[in-house]
């Protein structure tokens, strides 16, 4: 019996910034010229022009966490600090979000949850924000609890793939699937191009899903999972990496991602194409993990793909950012509330430290529902203190 991924709902932060507010900041916070040069040079290519984040330190220079010094650079909280705030913010921003989604997914209810899967690679707490789903939303205890830990950019498909699972050996499991992450908090000032780069790129936010072997209903739309399939781009784990500092994690991210990703590609996604009888000619609907304007730019010129195909992941870069797990299942969502076909065959990609790449084929069922309307938030231009 196929599983299905009846909805996914998306929940951010509520401090926006634009980009040319976080690249100003970032200027500021260091006195080097060429690297002010680098900073601008680099956050001006992203794509991105809105970025959401957990702390609003960076619009005042006496922040809980990040404190302008008297000499005009960034104090770097230690590990304990940031990971003090991510227990409290992805507290918060989980119980909201699993709230929004069982709203709006009204055909499940709140006792028929089964379990969570819960994916994370920016700060631990136990009780986590698992815990506080099922307490704070009045969940069975019995709920089955399973936290998918510190895979990066990636984990959606692994903490769908196990919801999957879960769903075939037993058609009456419902399975609330959440990955969430607060990148901003372990911002590193530094002149080092990988530094400069990560903190260009990533930013935060979450994403749900509601996933069950039961029929969809034919009104809503929905994906039908045909599989999923890993794999390893050769001779490439030192050039995305992310471990724990004394000053919060560190990334590394090498400049040659893009093109050690776009020239394996094709043969990685071979594998799991064929498997299910499928070419690249056969997808209708590509949602590939946005880790990066280069990333998407390699990938449509590799894969042969017409300019339109990447647009829904170049949009929710360009509005969110890179926010690591959740940003494919914002892009997955994209496609659900734009649909104008019944059906669509949907391949969808994500990397991560390894490298990694997870690969998912999917089958995008129903009709689209007409989107509602949201009160966009002040957004932050200008890096001057209030």
């Amino acid at each position: 019996m196929p599983a299905y991924i009846h909805h996914i709902a998306t929940e951010t932060p509520e401090f926006i910034y634009s980009n040319e507010f976080t690249r100003d900041r970032m200027k500021g916070w260091i006195s080097e010229p060429r690297a002010q040069r680098l900073v601008e040079m680099i956050y001006d290519r992203t794509g991105i022009e809105t970025r959401y984040s957990a702390s609003d330190d960076f619009m005042k220079e006496e922040g809980a966490l990040f404190r302008t010094q008297p000499d005009g650079s960034l104090n770097s909280p230690g590990t304990g600090e940031r990971n003090a705030l991510y227990a409290k913010a992805s507290r918060e921003l989980a119980v909201k979000l699993a709230r929004k989604t069982l709203a709006e997914c009204p055909h499940f209810a709140k006792e028929e949850i089964t379990h969570i899967v819960f994916a994370s690679c920016t700060g631990f707490a136990n009780p986590g924000p698992d815990y506080h789903i099922m307490r704070e939303l009045g969940l069975n205890e019995s709920v089955e609890r399973y936290t998918v830990g510190f895979m990066g950019c990636y984990a959606a498909f692994p903490a769908l793939r196990m919801a999957a699972q879960f769903c075939e050996a037993n058609p009456q499991a419902v399975v609330l699937v959440m990955c969430l992450e607060l990148c901003s908090l372990h911002l590193q000032v530094s002149e080092k191009p990988e530094s400069i780069v990560a903190n260009a790129l990533f930013a935060d936010g979450a994403a749900a899903a509601i996933v069950s072997a039961r029929e969809p209903q034919r009104d809503r739309p929905s994906f039908r999972v045909h599989g999923f399939r890993s794999a390893l781009v050769p001779s490439s784990e030192a050039h995305m990496a992310w471990d724990i500092g004394n000053n919060g994690f560190n990334m590394v991210l090498s400049a040659y991602v893009p093109e050690l990703i776009g020239s394996n590609i094709r043969d990685i996604l071979g594998g799991i194409l064929d498997k299910h009888g499928l070419s690249a000619t056969d997808i209708d609907e590509w949602a590939v993990h946005p880790g990066g304007r280069a990333i998407l730019d390699q990938i449509e010129q590799q894969l042969a793909l017409p300019a339109s195909a990447l647009e829904m992941s170049r949009s929710v870069l360009r509005d969110y950012g890179n926010m690591s797990s959740p940003t494919v299942m914002f892009v997955l969502k994209g496609f659900l509330e734009e649909a104008e076909t019944k059906r669509a065959m949907t391949c969808a990609i994500a990397f991560g430290p390894g490298l990694t790449v997870e690969t998912a084929v999917l089958e995008r069922c129903g009709a689209a529902i007409p989107p509602v309307e949201t009160v966009q938030p002040a957004i932050m231009t200008q890096a001057a203190v209030p």
